[in-house]
């Protein structure tokens, strides 16, 4: 087994070889931030990575965003859509490469995740909306990057599959709860890690650390309850389902903050069903 000691060393290495935001991201971010931009600031940053635009301009006349006409340039993508959707699609196309990979540790395909990730973060934001949450499209980043730390721990869960597996079917204890007990972390506290070294606000930080245990949050708990009740919505879909959807532990607590009823969870279900279809929302 794995000791904690080592596991803390190893951890924080590897999270130092992820790799930052790319400059152009980082850059639309502070833009989209400061009141004094506008939107030919913003496309001239985009503008800089060619790759980049044209993913921001396909996720924009995407199936999603729903407008009848084509959108052919990032200025008009900034006007219709607005600077804060922009920010959150230009986080959807840069972190897509460290999403996609396939991860044997948690029996996720190649894609899987990144899928995965994007259903929840595209269902952070419908109900975020829904109970007028005025922050959606940050909650639309936390929903993209809660699962990140997965992409750090599956180097050492390929290594102790068989022993997480059978400490789940057995031991009656949720997958977050194996993963900790087994290697000392479990993959919110590595994503946690992760979105500090991108210096994301500590409000999204918090959402991905508490994201599995919402009742641990207190810097914006509501946020991270709406992650919470998204990632559970996405599992009980089965949307990239990997062994951690065994056993999964939903938060009462979670629909409590945010007012929801039981019925209104399968009415939401309902309501993104038709969108998780559309390919062209990916």
């Amino acid at each position: 087994m794995i000791t904690k000691e080592i596991t803390l060393k190893e951890i924080i290495s590897r999270i130092e070889d992820v790799p930052a935001l790319p400059h152009t991201v980082i850059k639309i971010i502070q833009l989209t931030e400061d009141i004094n931009s506008t939107v030919h600031d913003i496309e001239r940053a985009a503008l800089a990575d060619q790759s980049l635009t044209t993913k921001i301009l396909r996720l924009a006349n995407s199936a999603y965003y729903g407008y009848p006409r084509r959108i052919s340039t990032i200025s008009e993508a900034t006007v219709l859509l607005g600077f804060q959707t922009v920010r959150s699609i230009a986080f959807n196309a840069s972190v897509s490469n460290i999403l996609d990979k396939e991860l044997p540790g948690y029996a996720l395909e190649k894609k899987a995740l990144l899928r995965q990730s994007q259903s929840c973060a595209m269902l952070s934001r419908h109900i975020a909306k829904k109970v007028k949450f005025p922050k959606a499209e940050n909650v639309f980043v936390a929903g993209l990057l809660r699962d990140i730390g997965k992409v750090i721990l599956n180097y050492y869960l390929t290594e102790q599959y068989q022993e997480i597996i059978q400490s789940v079917n057995s031991g009656n204890v949720s997958f977050l709860e194996a993963e900790a007990a087994i290697l000392g972390f479990n993959h919110a506290q590595v994503g946690a890690k992760i979105a500090e070294k991108w210096n994301l606000p500590q409000e999204l930080v918090e959402a991905i650390a508490y994201h599995h245990s919402p009742e641990g949050a207190t810097v914006n708990p509501q946020m991270t309850a709406i992650v919470h009740v998204a990632d559970a919505i996405v599992m009980m879909m089965g949307i990239g389902l990997g062994i951690d959807g065994l056993n999964y532990q939903f938060s009462s607590r979670a629909l409590e903050l945010l007012n929801l009823k039981e019925d209104e969870v399968y009415q939401i279900i309902g309501e993104v069903t038709e969108l998780f279809a559309d390919e062209d929302a990916y």
